[in-house]
């Protein structure tokens, strides 16, 4: 039940954010709840599979905010601070996004704001060095010395080399310039690119807004990203931060998959009921990356994701429909929140995919036990992408795993 009405709200929500309006060139999405508070996100296709150097999208996400010809950057965090708003940037391998949250009825400010990065953005030398860079550089480390992290990161590299493999952090080796950055910005930033999506603030509001200041962007640009084809590989990293890590990934490119959306749930070791066992074949939670203290719990943990997933195939009945409810709850209260509403359906707004909500709940309830098993059995025929970060001389080898 209290999946169904979980699924019930987020329907409600994705059916009022799916009316999609062109404005000026430019995807307007916008959700009015009567909510207290307003956020605005720009969604813009520059993420780092894009990018015309190594790091160049990162750079770009960091210089959000600062200098443009209607604010500096002291000027912009100060008069957001006035109006008590907070800004954000966050960059994917698909996606740069700029957001800005604020009280109800400050979107001209805040929508003007986000709009001059797009814009205006200077990008001047000093705020790349000063500013930009250490920031680039520590997020960089940062993600380094995250075992985890830096699993995923070498996964993609191995995994797809080019396009999404291309490298989601800028490293001081990489040499980013402010001439890359501006080259990179010009072409993401043109108005088939960019998705504004907004929550607490009505459709006919934001659209005018958006017109106002996005009329004069250009309307295409050349950007482009090499088809992503999946290799897989296997790759070992000596590392003393944090716990001993493997990364087990099988690769798949294209559109959402409900099969392995279901898969994904019914291998999820997260139980129904908290602090329980629950009932998933993996005991070790293992979401991308198993991880543990010692080099056998890591060794135990992987085993036992590799049996479960070759016994995947085998799944019907109860455990089929366990799956498959799982999966829709996930999905449905991904969507409930404000992050979790752009994140879900904000992809597809950019793309112009008529695809719904219902749509993709809908499409999981459709899928039969041979479906499953097919799609295992194609996911166990690739060249697996394995990633062992910690202690190297202990850490089990891919094929010590089973696979």
């Amino acid at each position: 039940m209290f999946r169904t009405s979980a699924a019930r709200r987020a329907s409600r929500l994705a059916r009022n954010f799916a009316t999609v309006v062109d404005t000026a060139g430019v995807k307007v999405a916008a959700v009015d709840n009567g909510e207290a508070t307003s956020a605005v996100t720009f969604l813009v296709k520059a993420g780092s599979r894009y990018q015309n150097k190594p790091g160049v999208a990162h750079a770009l996400k960091n210089f959000a905010f600062k200098s443009t010809s209607k604010r500096s950057a002291l000027g912009t965090i100060r008069e957001s601070e006035l109006y008590g708003g907070v800004l954000s940037s966050s960059l994917s391998r698909e996606h740069l996004a700029l957001t800005a949250e604020f009280l109800r009825g400050d979107e001209p400010f805040f929508v003007d704001v986000l709009s001059s990065f797009l814009t205006n953005a200077k990008f001047t030398r000093h705020e790349l060095q000063e500013y930009v860079a250490p920031v680039c550089e520590s997020e960089a480390t940062a993600a380094a010395e995250n075992p985890a992290s830096r699993a995923v990161e070498l996964a993609h590299i191995l995994a797809f080399r080019q396009g999404l493999g291309a490298p989601l952090f800028s490293t001081a080796d990489n040499h980013v310039t402010v001439d890359y950055i501006k080259d990179f910005a010009s072409s993401a930033f043109t108005k088939d690119n960019v998705a504004v999506l907004g929550t607490g603030v009505s459709q006919e509001t934001l659209s005018k807004l958006v017109e106002q200041s996005l009329g004069s962007l250009a309307s295409s640009g050349s950007l482009s990203s090499p088809a992503s084809t999946y290799f897989g590989g296997e790759t070992r990293v000596d590392s003393h931060h944090g716990p001993q890590t493997v990364f087990i990934g099988f690769g798949k490119t294209g559109a959402f998959s409900p099969e392995l959306a279901v898969l994904s749930s019914h291998l999820s070791p997260q139980p129904s009921l908290k602090w329980s066992k629950g009932l998933s074949p993996i005991v070790a939670e293992i979401p991308e990356t198993a991880s543990g203290q010692t080099t056998e719990d890591v060794k135990a943990a992987g085993k036992a994701a590799v049996a479960a997933l070759k016994e995947a195939g085998n799944v019907k009945g109860e455990e089929l429909k366990r799956a498959i409810a799982k999966a829709k709850f996930a999905i449905a209260s991904s969507a409930e929140g404000r992050n979790g509403l752009i994140a879900t359906l904000g992809p597809k707004v950019l793309s112009g995919a008529a695809s719904t909500l219902e749509d993709t709940l809908s499409s999981l309830d459709k899928v039969q036990a041979s479906a499953l098993s097919q799609a295992t059995a194609s996911l166990l025929k690739t060249k697996p992408t394995y990633v062992a970060v910690g202690d190297i001389s202990a850490l089990p080898y891919a094929d010590e795993l089973g696979l």
